[in-house]
């Protein structure tokens, strides 16, 4: 059955990144051997050799390049490998949190773009808009979509949203896509994948090596190429069962292709596809992922067939394509997962980010993305089936992967507007890296109250480590249970439980931790945590040894007392024997390679180092020394090799010192091991020392008018290129990296940017300090300003610099904008 071309699985990406033509990654890539032209496009420029100090990169391919790719000469593949091994997951049907989900039955395959095929750093960036998912639980597979005529046909992830994954349990596929002829698609490029050396399959040996080196689990094929024929299609599953008898390597197959070589999209399992399932009694690929037009009859007839081939039903994967809608996407629920029966088949979605793609902000995307995954209540136990979109909580029950000690979470989602270590600030601008997510709750957000009900969230305000912490807030008028995580560990004479807290003022934290047992998972035993004798982070140590030989099957907070403002936050919670651990420091640390970003001021480094032994280590964690002895967080990873994308020079040091940690999976930290960079030009002279250094703000009006857009450098992008803030306590602050000598700041207001002068700040201040624990000092003042710009001459040394907005505009308007904020110094 054909159809149109426009809704294909992908093909909206095609056209998007045909434009952008790039053969491969690193040299490796330029020498790969090919049969011709038609190996890739048609007018592909080379690729240039990668920096000593450049951006790595998530690595793609055509067919033919991957030939030549080999991790040794690669320079950007140390930097993509994922460290964290699949961890194993436990789900007790007695603790889902709607009754109706189900667990054992119908799963979830989701695939996701995280970035564009090229160009998608690997260890994450300096930028905090990103898809940081956080609702692995109900995910069992996960594919890192992307691909394109223009740029390559096989992609292979990034290493953060393995490290992320593998933390929850989620098994994570590269994609291999051949395009329809219509977007750029070659059928000799399916050819050339299945092309033969004796008995070999050198493409897929790749494929292997590929995953095998990165730390990943199988990969998606979408083949859309129409032109093929039978023996071609036999040459496919021939290729997977080859792979499949060398290696643990996994395939998805996406419903395109039939046995006879022509793209017909069955929406089922059918006799004209199935074979790539299951061939007789060959196993060719580990799943299917379904068109998106399934009918009940059609599911209906792929569960019997998946069952007459000795397969589970639960192997097919019916797709929805919410890439243009989201949670507005018509989905026939009832077919899918009938109400009080067994699942029809698995689930597939396409293009779930776009809860992030469509948000206006931060906060808009993770109410999207609660929406989306446990419906409009966000809470999976209060979920109304009759919507069009419940929520997928509704349907498929949670799964945990913390079954074994120690666990530790501090609430860190991957993305934040600052870093905190220990609770102190060692670093401040936005950043995402899915590496360092932790294992996000099982329950979100699931709160037991016979009276008001407390409202727990992602706190990017504070954090005790990372950017995030738990938030817990409300009227507090009856005791509040808030289950977090579902769990599966065992209790020693040695195991404690920590809870490192912070409240508005000193005295009773009003809090207990609760934990269940697996004989008896829905009762909770409680312990109070006690008073906060201030109102910094404060770590509470709690006994378990009363409960040694039992399990815990949950772990929850409860909240008791009477408190109209309630206002609490979380920073860790954790569960270990013993002690904290002090990990073995790495060794070895070396740069590989620097880059001038700007000339004499300002460096990206490649460094690796040899691994800490004793297999304890959670990450490894990076700074620079600073003058005054503080030090600058500047990036974490698992990994042994870490890409500093931006080392700032401190005045006119000829070299600095970087630091490399190793933090235990209980959050002790190493000594450390340390190197020097070299500075080998003159330091610039004076500038504007705020430009494109870290900021942050009190809010933002709009998701592209954040802190960053006051020191890009420019006031001609639009009035979008600016920050904007309706926030009651209106400031904006940037780190300079280091105590800078400072001769005057610029502030460009709203006519700056092409706006109305009555929008122009009316009231302002400008507040200087050279450390996080010191306080601020006013340098300039201004009352009754009307001008677009104004410069405020200064003779003081900071590091931080704030422009606190008191009067936003002329008129009663509220919204402050500022398109520039500089400061100016050598």
């Amino acid at each position: 059955m054909s159809r149109r071309l426009p809704p294909l699985l992908g093909a909206a990406l095609a056209t998007a990144t045909f434009a952008t033509a790039v053969l491969g990654v690193g040299p490796a890539a330029q020498a790969a051997p090919g049969p011709g032209p038609a190996s890739g496009p048609a007018s592909a420029p080379p690729v240039a050799a990668a920096g000593q100090g450049s951006q790595p990169f998530a690595s793609y391919w055509y067919p033919s390049s991957i030939l030549g790719w080999d991790p040794a000469t690669d320079p950007d593949a140390r930097f993509n490998r994922s460290r964290v091994p699949l961890q194993p997951r436990t789900g007790d049907p007695a603790l889902r949190a709607n009754p109706n989900a189900r667990a054992g039955e119908g799963r979830i395959a989701s695939l996701v773009s995280f970035g564009p095929t090229s160009n998608n750093p690997s260890q994450g960036s300096a930028d905090p808009n990103y898809y940081a998912f956080g609702y692995w639980q109900y995910v069992d597979k996960l594919v890192f979509w992307g691909g394109s005529a223009g740029e390559g046909l096989i992609l292979a992830p990034n290493p953060t949203v393995i490290d992320a994954a593998h933390r929850n349990g989620v098994k994570v596929y590269g994609t291999v896509f051949f395009p329809p002829g219509a977007y750029g698609g070659r059928i000799q490029w399916v050819r050339d994948f299945v092309q033969k050396s004796g008995s070999r399959y050198p493409v897929a040996d790749k494929l292997v090596q590929a995953a095998q080196y990165y730390g990943f689990d199988g990969w998606f094929i979408n083949q859309e190429t129409g032109g093929g024929d039978s023996a071609l299609a036999g040459e496919l599953r021939n290729l997977m069962q080859y792979t499949k008898a060398q290696s643990g390597t996994e395939f998805m197959w996406y419903d395109a292709m039939t046995t006879s070589g022509a793209v017909d999209w069955q929406n089922a399992l059918t006799a004209a596809n199935s074979p790539f399932l299951q061939d007789g009694s060959k196993r060719v690929a580990d799943s299917m992922f379904l068109n998106f037009g399934w009918s009940a009859s059609g599911l209906d007839s792929s569960r019997a067939l998946a069952r007459q081939l000795g397969r589970s039903e639960y192997e097919l994967y019916s797709g929805i394509d919410t890439e243009a809608n989201g949670y507005n996407t018509g989905v026939d629920w009832n077919t899918l997962f009938p109400s009080g029966g067994p699942h029809t088949t698995s689930l597939g979605l396409y293009r779930p980010e776009w809860t992030w793609k469509s948000a206006t902000d931060r906060a808009d995307f993770y109410a999207r993305d609660a929406r989306y995954w446990v419906g409009a209540n966000n809470d999976p136990s209060r979920i109304d089936l009759s919507a069009s979109w419940p929520g997928l909580a509704g349907y498929v029950a949670e799964s945990s992967p913390i079954t074994a000690k120690p666990f530790v979470t501090t609430f860190d989602t991957g993305q934040g507007d600052f870093y905190n270590a220990g609770g102190t600030r060692v670093a401040t601008g936005g950043w995402n890296n899915l590496s360092l997510q932790d294992v996000p709750p099982t329950y979100r957000w699931v709160v037991d109250s016979a009276g008001s009900r407390l409202s727990p969230s992602v706190d990017f305000t504070d954090a005790y480590q990372g950017g995030s912490s738990l938030r817990l807030s409300g009227t507090l008028d009856a005791p509040n249970t808030v289950r977090l995580y579902q769990t599966a560990l065992p209790v020693a004479a040695s195991t404690k439980l920590d809870l490192v807290v912070k409240t508005p003022a000193a005295g009773p934290t009003r809090l207990k931790a609760a934990v269940a047992f697996t004989d008896a998972p829905n009762s909770f035993t409680t312990i109070a945590v006690g008073s906060n004798s201030g109102t910094g982070w404060e770590r509470h140590t709690l006994d378990l040894s009363p409960y040694a030989g039992r399990t815990i099957a949950q772990i929850a907070l409860r909240a008791e007392g009477s408190d109209p403002a309630y206002d609490l936050r979380v920073g860790q919670i954790a569960v270990y024997d013993g002690s904290v651990e002090t990990p073995a420091a790495p060794s070895g640390l070396t740069v590989l390679g620097a880059s001038d970003v700007t000339p004499g001021s300002r460096q990206s480094v490649r460094l690796s180092w040899t691994a800490a032994p004793g297999g304890n280590v959670r990450h490894y964690e990076v700074y620079r020394r600073n003058a005054d002895g503080s030090r600058t967080f500047l990036g974490a990873t698992p990994n042994d090799a870490y890409f500093v994308g931006r080392l700032d020079r401190a005045g006119s040091e000829a070299t600095t010192t970087l630091d490399v940690e190793a933090v235990s999976t209980t959050w002790g930290r190493s000594n450390v091991t340390s190197t020097t960079v070299n500075w080998n030009s003159a330091p610039p002279t004076a500038g504007n020392l705020a430009l494109n250094r870290p900021a942050t703000g009190s809010g933002q009006c709009n998701a592209d008018e954040g802190p960053a857009k006051a020191v890009n450098g420019s006031v001609g992008g639009g009035t979008g290129d600016k920050w904007c803030t309706l926030t009651s306590a209106k400031w904006l602050q940037v780190d300079l990296g280091s105590a800078k000598q400072l001769s005057k700041f610029v502030v460009k207001h709203a006519s700056a940017g092409g706006e109305s002068s009555a929008y122009n700040t009316r009231d302002f201040s400008i507040q200087v300090r050279s450390s996080t624990g010191d306080p601020w000092t006013t340098v300039a003042t201004v009352t009754g300003n009307t001008a677009g710009t104004t410069t405020h001459p200064v003779s003081t040394t900071a590091r931080y610099v704030r422009l606190v907005v008191t009067k936003p505009t002329q008129t009663t308007d509220p919204a402050a904008r500022v398109y520039e904020f500089e400061a100016w110094g050598g």
